[in-house]
């Protein structure tokens, strides 16, 4: 589907311990889907620099995390096995909590005339949070998968699928954009 793509964010081994249970299958569905149709799929991963020296000690979520931790050698920094991006999919490396930091993804969209990014990922206080907001002030139009993002608080990730992030895209099931796919491909 032109102009689409799927962003799978921040799927990384380590991450997807603190969701809930039926989350994966939903993730991977999600991928499914946007294979199925042919929208792209881009795979987006915080990865930080040995030492963390891209990471000032002020940052409240970076500042303290262990030196080796979200780096190239980390193992659990590598995206689940289930989530892996396939053929020439591409993965896009961030250092902060948006998916558009410290990168070149908004040439990436450009390049590929993609103007509506489709959201999966952990959390949904993180990365999905700053990347709608990010993205609708850029004008890309947001879709946020509600069962392809999860927070280690449940009340959290509703409130801002149904307070926050329904005001700046919207907000659907993976199944109700599969099918809303297949309805634009008939």
């Amino acid at each position: 589907m032109s102009g689409t793509a799927l962003l799978s964010m921040d799927h990384q081994v380590s991450n997807l311990a603190h969701v809930p249970d039926g989350y994966l299958p939903a993730a991977v569905r999600a991928l499914e889907t946007a294979r199925a149709a042919g929208v792209p799929v881009i795979h987006v991963v915080l990865r930080l620099r040995p030492g963390h020296v891209d990471v000032h000690p002020r940052n409240k979520i970076f500042g303290g995390l262990p030196s080796g931790l979200f780096t190239e050698d980390d193992p659990n920094a590598a995206i689940h096995p289930d989530l892996a991006p396939r053929g020439d999919e591409i993965v896009v490396a961030k250092n902060r909590v948006s998916a558009f930091a410290g990168n070149n993804l908004r040439q990436i969209l450009a390049a590929q005339d993609i103007d509506h990014l489709v959201l999966t990922g952990i959390a949904t206080s993180g990365i999905v949070l700053s990347t709608a907001l990010q993205a609708a002030d850029l004008d890309y139009r947001v879709t946020v998968l509600s069962d392809a993002c999860a927070d280690p608080s449940p009340d959290v990730h509703d409130t801002l699928l149904t307070k926050v992030l329904n005001r700046r895209g919207d907000v659907a099931t993976t199944k109700e954009w599969g099918d809303s796919l297949t309805a634009s491909a008939s």
